[in-house]
């Protein structure tokens, strides 16, 4: 089937999501590694503080590149599909099942460096090489993918949110202004909808950082299994208000970094397809 004018092929979606994954990951780091131990048990001072913010970001860049690339290439790809076969009027419909499919292939490559990354960042670990031996020490292969079930339910409704008003609002300044939009409009609507999703997704963040940070052996009063058990027991133990700790600097974080994602990764993608970089059949 011939493709639609617009639509990256394979190589140009993961040249622009790899690209677009390093950079964000890169530039709002310390964001976090904040965020992170904002929503340790430990709690943010004894987590780190401000001290090492860069801790696990070769973790992150290692992970980045390739979780972002699969991230955009299904999209895409089911994106493109879906938009064939299905009314305008479910368009809403199909952002979200593309956004989920995407998230879902993202995560096989993404919760192992997340992981790592998150236990450097609480100070579970000294070095890079230390986080992976202790994981695979303590818990196997399955170690590195402690938390993907909770990752991929946090990702699901956060991508639900994200991609459908990232795709309406580009749509209606199309629409509006009359011209295809630019690069950075596209990014200052990825933020809008990124600051919107985080806010709303906070709590099941902390979930997800609680359950990853968790080790077996740690007594059970630090061990986090399961989404619902966690969510609930953070409540009961702390209150309803843990479950959005480190909201500001998650919304600030995602805000700006939708902005930086979504606005590079258009704009890498319009220059691929463009100058005809990577236009094989």
């Amino acid at each position: 089937m011939p493709r639609e004018a617009g639509t990256p092929n394979t190589s140009q979606c993961l040249a622009a999501g790899g690209f677009a994954g390093m950079a964000v990951d890169v530039a709002l780091f310390p964001l976090d590694t904040i965020k992170t131990r904002l929503q340790a048990k430990a709690g943010f001072i004894a987590s780190g503080g401000f001290r090492g913010i860069y801790s696990g970001l070769s973790s992150a860049v290692i992970g980045s590149s390739p979780g972002a690339a699969m991230f955009f290439l299904t999209y895409e790809q089911v994106k493109a599909g879906c938009e064939r076969n299905v009314p305008k009027k479910y368009q809403p419909f199909v952002h979200m099942f593309a956004a989920s499919a995407g998230e879902i292939a993202a995560c096989l490559v993404r919760v192992p460096t997340e992981v790592i990354k998150q236990r450097l960042q609480a100070k579970h670990h000294a070095s890079l090489a230390g986080a992976i031996r202790g994981t695979y020490a303590t818990e196997g292969l399955l170690g590195f993918y402690r938390g993907y079930l909770t990752q991929v339910v946090r990702e699901i409704p956060f991508t639900c949110i994200q991609f459908p008003i990232y795709e309406y609002l580009k749509q209606s300044h199309t629409l509006r202004q009359g011209r295809p939009i630019k690069s950075w409009e596209a990014a200052v609507c990825g933020s809008l909808a990124g600051g919107t999703a985080a806010a709303l997704t906070t709590p099941l963040d902390v979930v997800k950082t609680r359950v990853m940070l968790s080790t077996k052996g740690m007594g059970a009063h630090l061990e986090y299994s399961g989404i619902v058990p966690t969510l609930t027991r953070i409540a009961r133990e702390e209150g309803v208000r843990a479950l959005f700790s480190g909201i500001v600097p998650r919304t600030i974080w995602i805000s700006v970094g939708g902005f930086v994602f979504l606005g590079s990764y258009e704009k890498v993608k319009a220059m691929l397809i463009e100058a005809g970089v990577f236009a094989h059949k």
